[in-house]
């Protein structure tokens, strides 16, 4: 594909020779010849110089270097559409593999594609287009809907609800009973039945050994588009808002309410019953103890408003010299009193 196609393919205009062409793409610091990489951050701009990559795509504001160069409005974006370019899906078994136990009760939509020792259960409904790869294990009396993607090692309980376009990576846990006890009787720990269960709305997208609780009552809801990553813990009762994007580690206890299109650090972990606002951001390794109002953005441990945490933070690597220079005036201040 040469680089004047991509361009039109991908929204770019060229600067330099639109011939080039380009077999892959690539990171900037390891691009070699045949290869697109992209600059959308200053703190790689000395690559610029001394990659080996055949063509660039930049801003539009970005000085035009020595290769021939894709200009973009977006660079970071105009690279995931040339990604897109290239990209080649995994490869799923076409049909159903024979080793699949499937139940007869099961209902699956033509053009299902179902991996080796895949296990489907009782009365569970799957839409068109299914992509299901070996191991995964969805229970009885689940509803999928169309063009559903699970890789390897999916687990799926019972009663979950999925809607059109959801794609889960490998590992991903949906449905398990949520850390509910109490005191017993007599002083022992007794177990909650969890008899909720997880509803996932369409075009959600779900990282790698995520695990998304059942809730003990009601239900654990992932609303439309939202984007979660790997080892994301949600726990029963927690809704995460349409268009919300959780990176790795997040931790959400019980109950835990995420607006629409909040932004959530990695590691970041949250205490039960709180309410994150709409389009709040959360940065990463926070602790976030109360609720977060819409479209505030914290950090720290309590989260509290970044530029207080900004401030916070530039003064902690501060405080041994400030408490040794606080005891220097205490001293003299006593030596004065007496």
């Amino acid at each position: 594909m040469t680089l004047a196609e991509i361009a039109q393919r991908i929204g770019c205009d060229v600067h330099g020779d639109g011939s080039v062409v380009i077999e892959s793409v690539a990171p900037i610091e390891s691009a070699q010849p045949g290869q697109l990489t992209f600059l959308a951050h200053p703190r790689y701009a000395h690559f610029v110089a001394t990659t080996g990559a055949a063509a660039i795509i930049i801003g539009r504001n970005t000085p035009a270097p020595a290769i021939p160069a894709l200009l973009a409005d977006d660079p970071y974006r105009a690279f995931a559409k040339a990604l897109a370019l290239f990209y080649r899906p995994p490869e799923f078994f076409a049909g159903v593999h024979p080793t699949a136990v499937i139940a007869a009760s099961a209902r699956i939509a033509p053009g299902a594609m179902i991996g080796p020792y895949a296990v489907i259960g009782a009365r569970t409904t799957i839409g068109a287009g299914a992509r299901i790869a070996s191991h995964v294990v969805i229970a009885e009396d689940v509803a999928i809907g169309d063009h559903f993607t699970a890789h390897s090692f999916v687990s799926i309980r019972e009663r979950t609800r999925i809607g059109h376009n959801v794609s889960l990576q490998s590992g991903v846990k949906i449905g398990g009973d949520g850390f509910g006890y109490t005191l017993g009787d007599d002083g022992g720990i007794m177990k909650i039945p969890q008899i909720g269960r997880v509803v996932i709305e369409d075009d959600v997208e779900i990282g790698a050994n995520t695990t998304i609780d059942r809730a003990a009552i009601g239900e654990t809801i992932v609303r439309r588009s939202a984007k979660i990553d790997n080892l994301v813990m949600i726990a029963h009762g927690c809704e995460i808002g349409s268009g919300a994007m959780l990176a790795a580690q997040v931790g959400l206890s019980g109950s835990t309410k995420i607006g629409q299109y909040v932004r959530m650090g990695g590691q970041v972990g949250c205490a039960g019953h709180l309410s994150i606002g709409d389009g709040a951001q959360i940065a990463a390794q926070s602790g976030v103890p109360n609720d977060v109002a819409a479209g505030s953005t914290v950090g720290g441990y309590p989260a509290v408003d970044m530029r207080v945490w900004r401030r916070i933070s530039a003064a902690l690597p501060r405080l041994p010299e400030l408490f040794r220079r606080l005891r220097r005036i205490e001293r003299h201040l006593d030596l004065a009193g007496e």
